[in-house]
């Protein structure tokens, strides 16, 4: 498939999974999402000034202008900017998003704006975004929390942007690898960064960011040869949240997500560092715990868990089952595997967790925290 026959998103291979993680790195989140559209109004009544100010500081810049070449030019950049700016304080962040970030950043390297100065020209921009929110907000710190959110959203954008310019720049040294050996060693440099990124992203569930199902077997079987060597015991823990099918059928994945979230990190949090903690299926999780016995985790590991996920959501419950290995007996890691799902089965089995309704509604659970208050 030549490459004009994919997006730019499909080119950078960005799904929905990596915009999620993207906007956790740089913290954004659905209410600042919110908070930003209180400044449109200002912005859109400030527009023209704003925009005017920022064109007359870059076309006093030589190099820039002479970038621009014509007044044509110039009016076509400046309706392109009004609108960028007004998408800051309201379009929804999604791929078609990313899509129009990362062809800004196509342009400017088709037209050989160099990343200093695209940088230069972003961070004017940003001070006199900033500069209009403190001249007409009276509340100083209320304004330094839009303007935070501000600066974060146009960080998100230049990273996509400097995506496209890196794109870039590993092909033009793919091309002229022959004839330069320094562009050899950066494409090198690069290829080994991106292999490493994404040997660490296929490890991890993007979800939870816990070990994912992949990771399993190699991690395990090696804790598990370990323990027989030191001759000390390894337990296996199997967790599986009750109800979850039912709850998320009903409800919605957003809010499945919520409670998968919830218990990984509850999970993660009574874990020690030895400890490999897995996310296996939908609500299906494994610990792997060296140099513990079977009755340790019930009596010390489980209850901790269990405190730990009742004090977010008192009405998220779990089966767990355990199985040990070691040290008079040392089990494989795939038998004492299929124990503790066994177990875990006869867990739920017990508890008789059937109702279809057993987690309310995360939103449910919010209003009737606000009616509280």
């Amino acid at each position: 498939m030549n490459v004009t026959d994919k997006s730019l998103v499909e080119q950078q291979k960005i799904t929905d999974s990596d915009l999620k993680q993207r906007m956790r790195l740089f913290r954004i989140t659905d209410e600042d999402l919110d908070s930003r559209k209180e400044l449109r109004g200002l912005i859109e009544r400030q527009l023209d000034d704003i925009v005017s100010t920022f064109y007359k500081n870059q076309t006093a810049i030589p190099e820039i202008a002479n970038l621009i070449g014509d007044s044509g030019t110039l009016q076509r950049l400046i309706s392109a900017q009004k609108r960028y700016i007004l998408e800051l304080f309201s379009k929804e962040i999604d791929l078609e998003y990313v899509e129009n970030r990362l062809r800004i950043g196509l342009v400017h390297k088709r037209i050989g704006v160099d990343p200093k100065m695209y940088l230069s020209a972003i961070t004017y921009l940003k001070g006199v975004l900033i500069r209009t929110i403190d001249v007409n907000f009276s509340d100083e710190l209320y304004a330094k929390h839009l303007g935070n959110i501000l600066l974060r959203l146009i960080d998100f954008d230049v990273s996509l942007v400097f995506d496209t310019y890196i794109k870039s720049m590993m092909t033009e040294l793919e091309i002229e690898r022959e004839r330069s050996d320094k562009y050899v060693d950066d494409l090198e440099t690069l290829v080994i960064e991106r292999t490493r990124s994404l040997e660490k992203i296929t490890r991890l569930d993007p979800l939870t960011n816990l070990l994912n199902k992949r990771s399993l077997d190699i991690k395990a079987n090696k804790s598990f040869e370990i323990a027989k060597l030191k001759n000390e015991p390894i337990s296996l823990i199997y967790i599986d949240i009750n109800d979850f099918k039912s709850f998320n059928d009903s409800h919605g994945h957003e809010e499945g997500d919520a409670i998968l979230v919830l218990v990984s990190d509850c999970i993660r949090s009574v874990s020690r560092n030895v400890d490999c903690c897995f996310r296996v299926g939908g609500d299906e999780f494994v610990v792997v715990m060296p140099g513990c016995t079977q009755e340790s985790a019930k009596c010390n590991y489980i209850p901790r868990l269990e405190k730990e996920i009742a004090a977010s959501r008192e009405d998220v419950t779990l089966s767990i089952g355990i199985a040990q290995s070691g040290p008079e007996d040392y089990l494989p890691f795939k038998s004492t595997l299929h124990r503790a799902d066994k177990d875990m089965y006869l867990q739920k089995r017990s508890k008789s967790t059937h109702s279809r309704d057993k987690i309310p509604r995360l939103v449910e659970n919010k209003s009737v925290k606000n009616m509280d208050n």
